[in-house]
């Protein structure tokens, strides 16, 4: 076992492991530490504590120091130093006439590099405005391609729920979305209403995805032919989250709802077909 603390480097973003040394930090604290991108400035998300080795990358980085008012300070006009080389990069790609779209501009802790994300529709030849930025900024630049899922992270928004993006509020990692979720949830199969904001499947697909799988086999299939007290019939409906299924019997002229549990202790499905 070994003793680590969970930081983050942005709102929503991916939670590093890093060793506390001597130090007790309580979440919400915030740090200075080294990474492979140089000295950056977190926020503790997960106290200390203890996890096996197999579940980190050694060797771990150490703790610097926990932050004080002077590294506050020092971010916040990084972020103002960000603000003034985001406005200068944005004339630069206009004179350069790139087709790219400049989404933010980001500089290390300790101002070692300065990194510009962008999208584009493929790849871009940026050479001679890397040459113009290093020229003015006199540091070591950067320009990160992003996808739009993550330009949708930084910028934030609000979704088609009224809420704002769980990307940029919660999610830390971008889970695989596919649009055999949708149709598994028996959504609308139009873009427009199961796509987010990013124009991707929205990352909510993914939310209830693993109960309905369940729900899908512990549920008989749509059409499939069952014999009640009532009489012959066939399955036409099916509420997969409250695991409700609706049987047609056309000698009764009606459809009848059961529950998955009524028609188990009925013995009209049997409980293996759960499993």
């Amino acid at each position: 076992m070994i003793e680590v603390i969970g930081v983050r480097f942005k709102k929503a973003g991916k939670i590093y492991y890093f060793d506390p040394g001597d130090n007790d930090i309580e979440v919400d604290k915030y740090v200075v530490v080294e990474t492979v991108r140089g000295v950056e400035f977190g926020k503790v998300v997960i106290r200390n504590k203890q996890v096996d080795e197999e579940d980190v990358v050694l060797p771990l980085k150490k703790v610097l120091r926990i932050a004080d008012e002077k590294d506050k300070l020092t971010v916040t006009e990084n972020q103002q130093h960000a603000e003034r080389a985001f406005a200068t990069c944005a004339n630069k790609i206009a004179d350069h006439q790139l087709d790219m779209n400049l989404v933010e501009v980001e500089y290390t802790f300790d101002r070692n590099k300065l990194i510009f994300y962008f999208t584009a529709d493929g790849r871009v030849d940026f050479r001679n405005l890397v040459k113009d930025l290093a020229s003015q900024f006199k540091t070591r630049i950067e320009l990160r391609q992003i996808g739009v899922r993550d330009e949708a992270k930084m910028l934030g928004g609000i979704g088609p729920c009224g809420r704002m993006l769980c990307c940029s509020t919660f999610l830390g990692d971008f889970e695989p979305v596919s649009i055999k979720m949708a149709k598994d949830q028996n959504l609308s199969l139009n873009p427009a209403k199961i796509s987010g904001l990013c124009g991707r499947l929205m990352c909510c697909l993914k939310y209830e995805n693993d109960d309905y799988e369940t729900a899908k086999r512990e549920l008989p299939d749509m059409g499939e032919k069952i014999t009640t007290p009532y009489g012959d019939g066939k399955v036409v409906g099916l509420n997969m989250l409250e695991r409700i299924i609706h049987i047609e019997i056309p000698e009764k002229e009606r459809v009848i709802e059961y529950t998955l549990d009524e028609l188990i202790d009925e013995g009209i499905i049997t409980a293996q077909a759960t499993e």
